[in-house]
């Protein structure tokens, strides 16, 4: 191994070097949805355009080819860490769920703490599920509860007021994560949220260390604390994880990487040439690290945000509130989808060029042709967004400010 370079790692690099581990640098056309995945990592997926916006901008792939994808079940929606729904490939399936597991199993305990829910009942409640599902096929919920009877039951006013309506999403949830049942879009799209549900026979295995190893792989360099918001792990499990890693302290830094990729680092020069990239806001550049300062430069994080009411700065927040744009990993901007004008509204950090002209046209049409809208969550819609863009076009006004790089 070469020698490590003693002085700080500094941010350009940093950035340029996620960007590029990320496949954010136009290097990998014609990719796969699995292929993509198992490098870059788990697409976040909550109802909105994140998986396709992710896909499209590190490999040109375009909806119908995700959609064949999910068809074939190369790649999947799965709870996966921290119970959180993530697109995943189909060899990380196994992991997926087995690190997510404690999620469901807490709201079953949670539930019987405040609702007076009994194991038994939800036990008894999936075995119903799975024989229903044995019987009839992929079903909706309301087809499932309806086929179920009195083996769900309504949790009253006190479980309303808790999001639990019925004990059936209780044993949809443990089911899930037992890897006996999946979720199928309606429509083959991701971005709809409205599933069915089919009898599976998912193996559910893997470790913490096992995810340690995927994540330093899609990560790095990545602090311990990155790593424990990622996979929700306590301090104790998150440092047995690492234990079998050979990871290596970057100078001047809290971040670790593998030792097998400290050469390609130190040997890594940042591009000259820009590469923008339009991408959800939940995307893993941002997500996998849940540490948005990295990835502003300093009078951007100062920037008044204009839809964060209060007067709080870009670099406050735990998490963008629009999508961004990126080039070699810092943040030059934010972006929306107008549905009424089928454009993009953008307030830039850097000045308008040729490359970040191309790379708003190109995603503008991905989106107006093949997605309809970009919605960043479920809930996301036209009129929600409204006021979030009539603020990006008065911000916009302000102007840019220097160029990255």
């Amino acid at each position: 191994m070469a020698h490590p370079d003693p002085s700080p790692a500094p941010l350009p690099k940093l950035r340029a070097w996620w960007a590029h581990r990320q496949w954010l640098d136009g290097a990998h056309p014609g990719a796969t949805p699995a292929e993509v995945l198992t490098a870059t990592g788990w697409a976040r997926s909550v109802g909105g355009a994140a998986p396709y916006l992710g896909l499209f901008a590190r490999a040109g792939l375009g909806r119908e080819a995700v959609d064949a994808a999910v068809a074939a079940l190369e790649v999947h929606e799965l709870p996966a860490a921290r119970g959180c729904t993530y697109l995943l490939p189909a060899g990380d399936y196994a992991l997926g769920l087995a690190v997510g597991a404690g999620a469901p199993e807490g709201e079953l305990a949670a539930a019987g703490k405040h609702l007076g829910v009994t194991r038994d009942e939800i036990e008894k409640l999936c075995l119903a599920i799975t024989q229903l599902l044995s019987q009839q096929g992929p079903s909706e919920p309301s087809a499932i509860r309806a086929g179920v009877g009195g083996a769900s039951r309504s949790l009253g006013e006190a479980g309303r007021r808790r999001g639990q309506s019925t004990t059936l999403p209780l044993a949809l949830g443990l089911l899930q994560a037992r890897g006996l049942i999946r979720r199928v879009p309606l429509n083959g799209r991701l971005d709809q949220q409205r599933y069915a549900y089919a009898g599976w026979d998912q193996p559910v295995v893997g470790s913490a260390a096992e995810l340690a190893a995927r994540y330093f792989s899609w990560a790095a360099p990545a602090s311990v604390q990155h790593f424990r918001w990622f996979s929700g792990f306590t301090a104790a499990t998150a440092k047995a994880a690492l234990g079998p890693l050979d990871l290596v302290q970057l100078p001047g830094t809290d971040l670790l990487m593998p030792a097998e990729l400290i050469d390609e680092y130190h040997e890594f020069v940042p591009p000259t040439a820009s590469h923008p990239t339009l991408l959800a806001g939940i995307d893993g550049i941002h997500l996998l690290h849940r540490d948005l300062p990295r990835l502003l430069d300093p009078t951007d994080a100062a920037r008044p945000s204009p839809i964060v009411k209060g007067g709080r700065s870009f670099g406050s927040e735990a998490d963008p509130q629009t999508h961004v744009i990126l080039d070699r990993g810092r943040i030059t901007g934010i972006w929306e989808y107008d549905t009424e004008q089928e454009r993009i509204v953008h307030q830039l950090f850097v000045p308008d060029d040729e490359p970040l002209r191309g790379a708003i046209d190109r995603t503008e049409r991905f989106i107006r042709e093949q997605l309809g809208d970009a919605r960043g969550f479920s809930l996301d819609s036209p009129k929600s967004r409204a006021p979030k863009i009539a603020a990006i076009r008065a911000a916009s006004a302000t102007g840019p400010g220097p160029a990255p790089g």
